[in-house]
């Protein structure tokens, strides 16, 4: 009888054995699951600030801080900021774990007022000015029904305002930020109760017809220099519906197209690339976290709350808005790490020293990510710099043996009581 040595040899007559699957040995550099350490840490909050309408040199223009955005968010494990960092017109990004947050909201939560709560989707609604001709309009009704059915938005209705809004635009004189008025506030809030009560949205966006800009003003802004005109009444705006509903909120301008012009900026493109601002806004509000009124003795479950912001940067010199200030100067134990940025200049004047805030100034928004990416993993961000660790100092003040003596120490009755007890 032959053998056969390549396989296992059995007696005839009786079944083979069952035959072993080969067990997949597991990539030597990536841990199993039972290998992974458990995580014991809450999740890492900070908050991207860069004020509207001040000409910020990173973020006073057409989503140009969109990039400090997406850095920011693969870093912190949840990044919350305002329409003004996070839209650029016909451009937008998502990031899953950002969080959408209408300026007059933001302050709200930063006092502790207010707490928001993540959602999977919002009911958008939209307002158009009546005063936006009648092709104009088309267009961003196109974009709106573009939005659903390319994106699958939940933009659910529309209306017009009764009234034209009458939006006016100026600079302030004292400290050149853009601001402005709208004429006709009432009827933008009674369309805004008309889609939230007969329509059921719980997030609006706002069109408005614009005054057509000052060429030299339009030119400045359009090559990346200067203040936007715009933006300051934008906040207004949103403002007053962010108030009055405590819904979220963002606005796109109406504007005729500019003529074409190989002289704009690349941090003011993304307002050239189509007929309207509002993509950008459909999507940020489509998954904005809804506002919460927090009340004494109410459970915050499901929401972030102030007391979870682990950071917050912002300009240097933009540090004294309602929002700043209520960070800076909350009353919890572990404050907020505040980083201000050198190189993001505006037309404020407002630096953390003179509001007594406690801020660590850096150059770039290099160094702030870098600064966050520390802070997170536990590390004194003064460690990664060359002599950036001094020798350790007490505050306790000594007593020399030789000049004064040893001072005695006097125990109390009730600490003796507890001694002798513990000796028992």
């Amino acid at each position: 009888m032959a053998l056969h040595l390549a396989r296992p040899f059995h007696p005839a007559g009786l079944p083979p054995p069952p035959r072993r699957r080969a067990r997949a040995r597991p990539h030597s550099l990536r841990p199993t699951a039972e290998a992974r350490p458990p995580c014991f840490r809450r999740p890492y909050t900070s908050v991207l600030v860069v004020p509207t309408g001040v000409g910020a040199a990173v973020g006073g223009f057409a989503g140009d801080a969109l990039p400090v955005a997406r850095a920011l968010a693969a870093v912190s494990d949840c990044v919350i900021s305002h329409p003004n960092v996070l839209n650029a017109a016909m451009l937008y990004w998502p990031m899953p774990n950002t969080l959408y947050v209408e300026g007059y909201a933001l302050d709200r939560f930063a006092e502790g007022a207010w707490a928001l709560q993540p959602v999977h989707q919002n009911k958008v609604g939209l307002v158009l000015d009546s005063g936006i001709e009648e092709e104009l309009q088309l267009r961003h009704l196109q974009v709106a029904d573009a939005a659903r059915a390319s994106l699958g938005l939940p933009v659910v209705e529309y209306t017009v305002t009764d009234a034209p809004l009458e939006i006016k635009t100026w600079f302030d004189p004292k400290c050149g930020k853009s601001t402005g008025s709208v004429g006709n506030s009432d009827s933008l809030l009674r369309a805004v109760d008309a889609l939230v009560n007969h329509a059921g949205v719980n997030a609006v966006a706002v069109v408005a017809r614009f005054p057509d800009d000052d060429p030299e003003d339009s030119d400045c802004y359009r090559e990346g220099k200067g203040v936007d005109l715009l933006a300051g009444v934008e906040a207004i705006s949103s403002h007053l519906i962010v108030k009055e509903f405590k819904i979220p909120a963002a606005h796109a301008p109406a504007v005729l197209s500019p003529p074409l012009s190989p002289s704009v900026s690349p941090r003011s493109a993304a307002e050239e690339i189509g007929y309207t601002f509002l993509p950008c806004v459909l999507a940020g509000l489509s998954s904005a976290p809804q506002y919460v009124t927090r009340r004494q003795g109410t459970s915050d479950s499901g929401c972030i709350v102030a007391n979870d912001v682990d950071s917050v940067i912002l300009p240097r010199d933009a540090c004294g808005g309602d929002g700043a200030l209520a960070f800076s100067r909350t009353a919890r134990k572990n404050k907020p790490l505040i980083i201000t940025v050198q190189e993001n200049e505006t037309v404020l004047d407002d630096t953390p020293d003179k509001f007594s805030i406690d801020a660590l100034n850096v150059q770039n928004y290099w160094e702030a990510i870098g600064v966050i990416a520390a802070h997170k993993a536990g590390i004194n961000p003064n460690a990664l710099r060359r002599q950036g660790v001094d020798h350790l100092k007490s505050h306790q003040r000594l007593y020399s043996a030789r000049s004064s003596g040893r001072r005695p120490y006097a125990s109390s009755p009730m600490q003796d009581k507890v001694y002798v007890h513990q000796l028992a």
